[in-house]
C-alpha cells in the first residue's frame, strides 16, 4: 500500500507552506519576477513551472537550490538546451503595426545548460564529512530580440541581445538528516563564441540634436565579467521508512551583481566613441515547500508550492556614458516582483510495463507580474503580467533497462565510471503574457510615446535535458 501521510502530518506541513509564503511576501511586498531573467533551466522543472527549490533531486539543483545536492549519489550531470519561440504583436492608435520575435522563429544560439555534481563520501573522501560539490554553466538573463528597421519605433529599438553566461561553481553539506546547506559563487560573463558575445542596441537615428542624421543606425554595445554569490538549505523534517523525504522545505538567495559594461558607440558601423553603461543584476530570494503525499517502493507523488521575490528595483536607470563626455539617460525606476509557482511530478519506480525505468509525469502553472512601468517600457523587452502553463514527461533508465534500445543502461559489474542511469525529461511550457496598452512611455533618443501602443505577446519555450548518473 502506498505511504499516506496522517492528518497530523499534513496539517502541519500544511501550516509550515503558509508560514514560509506568509514571511516571503511580508518581506517583499511589491515582490515579482519576469523581464529578462530566464527561470528555466532544466526539463524536470521547466514541467513544473520552476516549482523546483524544495524538490532540487537533479543536476539542476546547482541552480534550483544547491543544499539539494547532498541528495544526489555519486556524479551525477546533465546536459540540457531551451527552445524559445513566439512573437510580440504591436499595434500603435495611428494603426501601425510591427512583430518582433528572437530574430528568427527560434530564439539562437539557444539558452544551454551544463551541470555535474559529486558526492564526496560516495567517491571515498568521507574524512570531509557528508559534502557534495558541483559545477554548472547556463543562460540565466537575457536572450535577443529584434523589430523590423523600417518599424514605427525603430528610433528606440530595433535589435537587443544580453546572452549573459553564468559559471556556478557550488559547495553543498549535510549537516544531520534534516538540515543541508548550500554556498557558491556566480560568476556572470560573455563568451566570443556565444552569440554576440557582449550586450547590444541597435537602432535607428531619430534626428534629434547631437544625434546622427535621420536614418542613420547606430549600436550601442558593452561587455564585462562580475562576480556574485548564492546561499541556500534544505530542511527536511518527515521522512518516510526508507528514509526518503515526505516534506521539504527549500530556501535560496543570490545575491546583486554590477556589471560594467564598457564597450563602443558605432555609427553607420563606424566607431564614434567609446561607450559604458552600468546593469545592476537583482538579488532574488526564492522559497519553496514540497510535499508527497505518496511515497513508496513502487510510486511517488509530489506538490510544490514556490515564491520567487527578484529585487528588479535595482534597475533605476542604465545611463550611457560616453568618452566625449556626453552622457545619453536612459532611466528604468523598474518595480521589485514576485512570482507564484505551483508544481506536480507522478512517478512509477517499477512499472510493469517499462522494466527497468522510471516513468514520471509532471504539470506546472505560475503568475508572474511585471517589473516594468508604462514610462520607461522598452519594446526590447517587452514585458507584462503573464501566466505559464507547463507539462513534461521524464524517463530515467536503470539496471537492465535499455535506452533507446541500445544498450544497457546499468549493467551488472560495471566499473566505477561506467554508467549506472541514463535519462531524458522532455518539457513544454505555453508563455501567455496579457495584453499590455502602453501610454506615456518617455524614451530616450527618440521622441515621447514613439513606444506607446498595443502589445500582444505568447512564447512557446521546449526543452530537452538529458541526464547520465555515475
Amino acid at each position: 500500500m502506498p505511504s499516506i501521510m496522517n492528518h497530523k502530518m499534513v496539517l502541519s506541513m500544511v501550516g509550515a507552506g503558509i508560514l514560509l509564503l506568509f514571511a516571503l511576501l511580508i518581506e517583499s511586498p511589491n515582490a515579482q519576477a519576469a523581464a529578462f531573467r530566464i527561470v528555466d533551466q532544466s526539463a524536470s522543472a521547466t514541467a513544473q513551472s520552476a516549482a523546483f527549490v524544495a524538490q532540487a533531486d537533479d543536476p539542476s539543483a546547482i541552480y534550483y537550490n544547491p543544499a539539494g545536492m547532498t541528495q544526489l549519489r555519486g556524479v551525477q550531470t546533465s546536459f540540457g538546451t531551451l527552445l524559445i519561440g513566439g512573437s510580440t504583436d504591436f499595434q500603435n492608435a495611428a494603426g501601425q503595426k510591427a512583430t518582433g520575435n528572437f530574430d528568427g522563429s527560434l530564439a539562437y544560439p539557444p539558452p544551454t545548460q551544463f551541470f555535474i555534481t559529486a558526492n564526496l563520501t560516495d567517491l571515498g573522501f568521507s574524512k570531509l564529512g557528508d559534502l557534495s560539490i558541483g559545477v554548472a554553466v547556463l543562460s540565466p538573463f537575457g536572450t535577443l530580440f529584434r523589430w523590423p528597421n523600417n518599424g514605427p519605433f525603430a528610433t528606440a529599438t530595433t535589435f537587443t541581445a544580453f546572452e549573459l553566461i553564468n559559471v556556478k561553481p557550488t559547495l553543498a553539506y549535510k549537516l544531520n538528516d534534516q538540515l543541508s546547506l548550500g554556498l557558491g559563487a556566480d560568476i556572470y560573463t560573455f563568451f566570443n563564441f556565444w552569440g554576440e558575445g557582449q550586450a547590444e542596441l541597435q537602432l535607428i537615428s531619430s534626428g534629434g540634436p547631437g544625434l546622427p542624421p535621420l536614418n542613420t543606425p547606430m549600436e550601442i554595445n558593452g561587455r564585462d565579467t562580475v562576480a556574485g554569490f548564492n546561499a541556500s538549505l534544505l530542511y527536511t523534517p518527515f521522512r518516510n521508512a526508507d528514509g526518503k523525504p515526505l516534506t521539504n522545505v527549500g530556501l535560496i538567495y543570490r545575491s546583486q551583481a554590477t556589471l560594467q559594461l564598457d564597450g563602443q558607440f558605432l555609427v553607420n558601423g563606424t566607431v564614434a566613441a567609446d561607450a559604458s553603461t552600468t546593469v545592476v543584476l537583482p538579488q532574488i530570494l526564492t522559497g519553496g515547500v514540497a510535499l508527497w503525499p505518496i511515497r513508496d517502493k513502487d510510486h511517488e507523488w509530489k506538490l510544490e508550492l514556490d515564491v520567487d521575490y527578484t529585487g528588479w528595483k535595482s534597475i533605476r536607470n542604465t545611463n550611457i556614458h560616453l568618452s566625449t563626455g556626453a552622457t545619453i539617460l536612459v532611466p528604468r525606476n523598474w518595480r521589485s516582483t514576485y512570482t507564484i509557482m505551483i508544481g506536480t511530478e507522478y512517478k512509477w519506480l517499477r512499472p510493469r510495463w517499462l522494466s527497468g525505468w522510471e516513468v514520471a509525469l509532471r504539470g506546472g502553472y505560475w503568475n508572474s507580474q511585471t517589473p516594468i512601468p508604462d514610462r520607461t517600457f522598452d519594446p526590447a523587452v517587452p514585458d507584462s503580467d503573464n501566466h505559464a502553463l507547463s507539462i513534461g514527461v521524464g524517463l530515467l533508465c536503470k539496471g537492465s533497462g535499455r535506452f533507446l534500445g541500445l544498450f544497457e543502461c546499468g549493467p551488472s559489474g560495471a566499473g566505477k565510471w561506467r554508467p549506472k542511469a541514463v535519462g531524458i525529461d522532455l518539457a513544454y511550457q505555453a508563455l501567455l503574457y496579457e495584453v499590455r496598452t502602453v501610454s506615456g512611455s518617455q524614451p530616450p533618443l527618440t521622441a515621447p510615446g514613439a513606444v506607446d501602443g498595443r502589445y500582444s505577446t505568447t512564447y512557446h519555450i521546449g526543452f530537452v535535458t538529458l541526464r547520465v548518473n555515475f
